[in-house]
């Protein structure tokens, strides 16, 4: 257990790293030192530095991990170097947090988690869902055995005119994919939690690129359409090793009716459930009642991301268990993986 403050360097300094991850560290400041920060835009590091304290900024995070001793970093780099990135890390004696999704293919989350274990450091990843009071009270309904056996769900993640205008969310090369290796992940990883995360067996996919590489037509969208090369949409059936389903629907830009939603659905055999707002499904008395929360608590922090960081910072201290785990990165990288080359193959994919 560390006795001293938590030496933290970050690796990206675009949005996520601003927006969650140096306030997540901000708020335990009793608890870290920022110490350096690195982006490859070597401006943008130095501007992060002199807004938010670190001591030292490179355009380098090769050169960041040579001359600073470091005890914890965060990756916020893009999908494609995810892997590379957090290994360096590692090898460096770093614990890690790596931005979702882990990886871009099950081969890269596998060698991750070796090199974590290799090292003897933490290795946990940015799915803030875990940290919301309806995703915790869920997972805590399902092991007291409230639902049963769980055999069926859908998972949707989806927007109606919601492509990324910033970053690189529309290129595939980057990224890996979009909807569903973006914004679908969080919703999948939020379900497989909940369920336990079972073991993926098969899936078959389907993505339809048919508006994003079109000009916008709506008054205040605009993203780089040209350079397009990601899906619009992504669907799959998901089958898992103990014979349960999930539907998983994904969408950045789709004509559909909810503006978005981000949901969770599962059914069991003695209820069911929807994660937003927690609901559950059951019969009691000859009746069919749905159960809804009078209250509940907020995110430590007041939001999920705050509260990962807080608890990455707990992990690294010694004072607590990673709540993602790089066992759970390896089977769901390799589900989204599959997922991909089903719809790429028109073929059923083993996981």
């Amino acid at each position: 257990m560390l006795a001293d403050k938590v030496r933290i360097g970050i690796i990206g300094a675009g949005g996520i790293a601003q927006g969650a991850h140096i306030p997540g560290y901000k708020r335990v400041a009793d608890q870290v030192e920022l110490v350096a920060i690195a982006d490859v835009v070597e401006p943008k590091a130095r501007q992060a530095a002199a807004d938010h304290g670190f001591r030292t900024a490179y355009a380098s995070y090769e050169e960041m991990l040579a001359k600073e001793s470091l005890d914890a970093v965060s990756v916020c780099v893009p999908n494609k170097f995810h892997a590379p990135v957090a290994i360096a890390a590692l090898q460096a004696g770093c614990h890690v947090i790596c931005e979702k999704p882990p990886a871009t293919t099950g081969a890269e989350a596998r060698a991750m988690a070796d090199a974590a274990a290799r090292a003897g450091r933490v290795l946990t990843f940015g799915f803030h869902f875990r940290f919301m009071p309806e995703v915790e009270a869920a997972r805590r309904f399902a092991e007291d055995g409230a639902f049963g056996e769980i055999y069926f769900g859908r998972v949707t993640a989806q927007r109606r005119r919601g492509i990324p205008g910033w970053g690189v969310f529309t290129n595939k090369e980057l990224q890996g994919g979009g909807p569903l290796i973006d914004i679908g992940v969080h919703a999948l990883d939020a379900c497989l939690y909940v369920m336990g995360y079972p073991d993926p067996s098969e899936v078959l996919g389907v993505t339809y690129t048919k508006l994003g590489d079109k000009a916008p037509t709506i008054v205040g969208r605009s993203w780089n359409y040209k350079d397009y090369t990601v899906e619009d949409v992504c669907n799959a059936l998901i089958r898992f090793a103990d014979g349960a389903t999930l539907m998983l629907e994904s969408s950045f830009i789709a004509n559909i009716e909810p503006t978005e939603e981000m949901n969770v659905r599962l059914s069991g055999t003695r209820a069911g459930l929807k994660l937003f707002p927690l609901t559950i499904f059951g019969e009691e008395h000859g009746l069919l009642v749905n159960k809804t929360a009078a209250w509940q608590p907020r995110p430590a922090g007041g939001n999920a991301h705050l509260a990962e960081i807080a608890h990455f910072v707990r992990c690294v201290r010694g004072e607590a268990t990673p709540r993602s785990n790089a066992a759970e990165a390896v089977k769901i990288s390799r589900l989204i993986e599959a997922i991909y080359k089903s719809a790429a193959s028109g073929q059923l994919e083993k996981v």
